[in-house]
């Protein structure tokens, strides 16, 4: 399984995976902070260098932009779910996500494309209004020059294994997508 995202930098991606943890959410140990730019998609093996070739084509056509997270939202009752908006590059990730989401990774989606940073998912209703409190004054900002495409491991954890830079190209972790 894979996805695609921007990767929060650090220092703001460790305070808010500290965050999710103190929260209780269950996957805050397994997910890093990201904008997802394609949810966890199911892909065969061999379509993996379509892929990367596709997601390098979509990467050299943006540019650089700054990414402003500020707030806090939530899906709820429809999802249970709390994050940090994004309040700055929304028009950026929705023209990167629509690249994506065509050629080899071409799909429907079930729900319109919202830009956000999951801060409570998984975790009781208390603990959603916790994080969406506590997180209604965060802000910060960043530059985003780069995607990454994110693989499902066996151990449950998603980690990046290939970046995708603006005008650039690939990096690769691994040298290959398993």
């Amino acid at each position: 399984m894979i996805s695609v995202s921007i990767a929060i930098p650090a220092p703001f991606s460790t305070e808010l995976q500290r965050l999710r943890a103190s929260f209780g959410d269950p996957s805050a140990k397994s997910i890093s902070p990201h904008v997802t730019l394609l949810s966890p998609t199911e892909v065969a093996a061999e379509r993996n260098p379509r892929i990367c070739e596709h997601l390098q084509r979509v990467a050299e056509a943006q540019q650089p932009f700054t990414m402003l997270l500020r707030s806090t939202g939530t899906f709820r009752p429809i999802s249970p779910v709390v994050f940090v908006q994004v309040a700055g590059g929304i028009s950026a990730c929705e023209r990167i996500e629509r690249a994506v989401r065509t050629g080899p990774l071409k799909r429907e989606v079930a729900f319109y494309y919202h830009p956000h940073v999951t801060v409570a998912h998984h975790v009781d209703e208390g603990a959603m209004d916790r994080a969406f409190s506590e997180l209604a004054t965060y802000e910060c900002s960043f530059e985003v020059s780069s995607f990454d495409l994110v693989e499902h491991g066996a151990d449950l954890v998603w980690r990046s294994v290939s970046t995708f830079d603006f005008g650039a190209g690939v990096k690769s972790d691994s040298g290959t997508i398993r």
